[in-house]
């Protein structure tokens, strides 16, 4: 029932060359930096990331991406990384693109063993329509585009029939997550707003790795608090206070 390991590259060992990888966090708040910067040193490359966004240039996932270890990215937002647009319109990655509230469903049906779901969100749109660009091609044209999606008519609630569309789940080989608190059985709390997609990967992930900024004993959590339970998480990384502490802000904006 322990499942701590002594090092967070010990942990990301044997993430292959290929792997799918669910990380949580929302911008930079909640990452778990500390394994990314493993796996970066540990060079596996080919990787398929599925991510609510890919860091910034020079840090969480722009890390990989800077250095050339992310093959496809399924994302919802790409803004802050440049590397991340040069990437993605030079045709040397490949990103799915999802509307927010449908990638965390897609992760949280995966956990929960559900395949498929129906929702209205982008309904008459490239999501399900179909011929969003997923890689481009060098010159510019698209290479691979996304496919139609079944759609289907529903009254869920009496207000009407409306159109739906059929998104598949996700799961992945390995999801890395970071926490606040989490104890040696892997049960995890996350502060705040760094709750954001960390609990979702965790589930999605077939072998997921948690990084704790506070290890405790099993039984200090109290059940009503654990937001992830031990059963999701496979391994857990104690960081040092160092390493807890090494947190960064996208966007700074002072008053004058």
């Amino acid at each position: 029932m322990d499942k701590v390991v002594g090092s967070a590259a010990e942990a990301v060992a044997d993430i292959g060359s290929g792997s799918s990888v669910a990380v949580g966090g929302f911008g930079l708040n909640g990452i778990p930096s500390v394994l990314i910067e493993a796996l970066l040193a540990q060079g596996a490359d080919g990787l398929r990331v599925v991510s609510n966004n890919c860091g910034v240039d020079g840090w969480g996932l722009g890390l990989l991406l800077g250095a050339g270890r992310i093959a496809r990215m399924t994302s919802s937002y790409v803004g802050e990384n440049k590397e991340f647009e040069r990437q993605y319109l030079s045709g040397e990655l490949e990103v799915e693109l999802v509307p927010q509230g449908t990638l965390a469903e897609r992760l949280r049906a995966g956990g929960a063993g559900i395949p498929a779901f129906f929702t209205p969100a982008g309904v008459g749109t490239p999501v399900a329509d179909g011929g969003m660009a997923l890689r481009f091609a060098p010159d510019g044209s698209v290479a691979v585009a996304s496919a139609a999606k079944e759609v289907r008519v529903f009254d869920p609630d009496g207000a009407g029939p409306r159109e739906y569309v059929l998104e598949e789940a996700i799961t992945t080989d390995y999801a890395l997550v970071r926490a606040s608190v989490g104890d040696r059985h892997g049960n995890l709390v996350f502060a705040k707003a760094t709750r954001n997609f960390n609990p979702l990967a965790a589930a999605a992930g077939r072998v997921t790795i948690a990084e704790v900024e506070t290890l405790v004993e099993p039984g200090l959590i109290r059940p009503e608090d654990v937001h992830c339970p031990g059963i999701f998480v496979q391994r857990v990384v104690a960081l040092t206070a160092e390493q807890a502490a090494d947190k960064r802000i996208e966007r700074r904006t002072v008053s004058p």
